[in-house]
C-alpha cells in the first residue's frame, strides 16, 4: 500500500478509536452512570492524532506501541456484561487494525527504503 493511503486509513481508524473510546465511557456503557474517570483514555490518542495527520513517522513509531494498551484493554473487558463486551472487542478489533497500519506506514516510509526506491527509479 501506499503511504498517502495508510495514512489515510491510520486517520479515519485514530478518530474511530477516539469517538468509540468516548462513547464507550460516557454513553453506551460507562463504568459508573454518567460517566467515569475512564474517559481521560482518549488523550494519549488525542496527542496522537496531530503527527498522523501531518504524516510524521516518528508520531507512527510510538503510537504503534501506545495502542498495544488498547489492545490490551480491549481484550480483558470482553469479560465486562453486554454492551460493554461488544465494545471492548470493536476496541481490541480496532486497535490491532491500526496497529498493523502505523508499523506498515512507519516500514514504507523508513529513509533507507525511500533512498533505495530513489536509487533504484534513477538507474532506469
Amino acid at each position: 500500500m501506499k503511504p498517502k493511503t495508510l495514512s489515510l486509513l491510520a486517520s479515519i481508524l485514530l478518530f474511530t478509536l477516539i469517538a468509540l473510546c468516548l462513547a464507550w465511557e460516557t454513553v453506551i456503557a460507562p463504568l459508573r452512570p454518567g460517566g467515569s474517570w475512564m474517559t481521560l483514555k482518549v488523550l494519549p490518542l488525542m496527542a496522537a492524532m496531530f503527527g498522523i495527520l501531518k504524516g510524521k513517522r516518528y508520531t507512527y513509531q510510538w503510537s504503534s506501541m501506545m495502542v498495544l494498551l488498547y489492545v490490551t484493554e480491549g481484550v480483558i473487558r470482553t469479560n465486562d456484561a453486554a454492551p460493554g463486551n461488544a465494545l471492548a472487542l470493536a476496541e481490541a478489533i480496532m486497535s490491532c487494525v491500526f496497529f498493523v497500519v502505523v508499523v506498515l506506514y512507519a516500514r514504507n516510509t523508513a529513509p533507507s527504503r525511500l533512498a533505495a526506491q530513489a536509487q533504484a527509479s534513477s538507474d532506469t
